[in-house]
């Protein structure tokens, strides 16, 4: 087989960027998927019981960019969803992001509205805070709450997630999920908030659907790559994959789910309910929340942070471990990656090794394209 570009994986980044090539540019794209499906993490199917099911865990759909949603608008309708997380704290379920509600559901009213008032003093109001920079407020009450909001909120969640203390990761982790001082409980705050009306899997069908695309799952492209003939890669798989770990292993941080079905209409109020402090498992989210579905069960997401084995086919890797060394490591793949001369382009969460939502994977993809098409 001959094509002009081979793509390995069929998540956002590598279904956007086969998509572009194919529909702006009028090239032959194959994209080679290891698993069974195209989607990548956001892959959803429907479960013996109808359930509109996220195999990798919940997806929820956030920008700000109207030039990612445009895109994507494109290739699916929209469902309006917001949503919305409360954690366990001390046998309360509390709005998270920690917020003004947080503050009036856990202490006193005239205590709460006392700290109300510091920190819109302090800080303003609609002003999302680092809780490692609340941690040193000059005001004791201040330094009080931010303690209190850490251990309560972070601290066990974290260990749990990490299995490293906040201040162990980059302060870009902590810094996701602020304090907000604000009354408005939903968990984002962007622009653009939806789901995609029949869910992400037809959304990835649509993309990939260009007469100049070819997908071929179930294949690792080592397998195959000798018998295609292809004039550029894009690979979006691990990068330290590619080069079969010559500086070592990159770490990640994995997740196991189970999946429960409830025979009542509605097990939980909210989309997502977080256990920082108890259990095993950091959280339950409830997918008809997400999807809209109407259904007389339900089914949940258990998930349980797990460290990640690259020797066992079960385990995926989620989350690039936000640390310094592992940065430098990483920079070291890139100069690997730059002595090819552009013949092979790295990109998506694995590729990078950076942490993205999925809006960022489809902004990263569609900058990619222009340097592309432009280069």
């Amino acid at each position: 087989m001959k094509v002009d570009w081979l793509i390995v994986g069929a998540g956002f980044t590598g279904a956007v960027l086969a998509e572009r090539i194919a529909s702006q540019m009028g090239q032959k794209v194959l994209v080679v998927e290891r698993r069974n499906h195209i989607g990548g993490n956001a892959y959803d199917y429907y479960n013996e019981h109808g359930v509109l099911v996220h195999k990798y865990g919940p997806h929820i759909f956030h920008t700000n960019s109207k030039k990612v949603w445009d895109y994507l608008s494109q290739f699916t309708e929209w469902r309006p969803y917001y949503h919305r997380v409360l954690a366990s704290v001390e046998g309360k379920l509390v709005p998270v992001p920690f917020n003004l509600n947080s503050l009036y559901a856990l202490f006193p009213p005239k205590y709460a509205e006392r700290l109300e008032e510091k920190l819109i003093c302090t800080y303003g109001f609609g002003v999302k805070v680092p809780i490692l920079k609340m941690k040193e407020a000059k005001d004791e009450e201040l330094r009080f709450l931010a303690d209190y909001i850490y251990k309560n909120i972070f601290y066990g969640y974290t260990i749990k997630q990490w299995e490293l203390t906040p201040e162990e990761l980059d302060p870009s982790v902590t810094g996701r999920v602020p304090v907000y001082i604000s009354r408005d409980d939903r968990y984002f705050q962007d622009t653009y908030q939806a789901m995609p009306k029949q869910g992400y899997t037809a959304m990835f069908g649509r993309i990939l659907s260009h007469k100049n695309i070819k997908v071929l799952l179930n294949t690792d492209y080592r397998e195959i790559v000798r018998e295609i003939r292809f004039n550029r890669m894009i690979y979006t798989g691990p990068i330290d994959v590619y080069f079969d770990y010559m500086h070592g292993s990159l770490p990640y941080r994995s997740l196991r789910f189970e999946f429960l079905t409830f025979d009542r209409e509605w097990q939980q109020e909210v989309g997502t309910l977080n256990y920082p402090n108890e259990y095993d498992f950091t959280r339950t989210t409830e997918l008809k929340h997400l999807t809209g579905q109407r259904l007389p069960w339900t089914t949940l997401i258990v998930e349980y942070p797990q460290a990640y084995q690259p020797e066992n086919i079960n385990f995926e890797p989620y989350y690039p471990i936000p640390r310094e060394e592992n940065r430098l490591r990483y920079s070291l793949y890139e100069k690997e990656a730059a002595k090819l001369g552009g013949s092979v382009l790295f990109a998506g969460r694995l590729a990078d090794y950076k942490y993205y939502n999925m809006d960022q994977a489809v902004a990263r993809a569609l900058k990619l394209f222009e340097e592309i098409a432009h280069g």
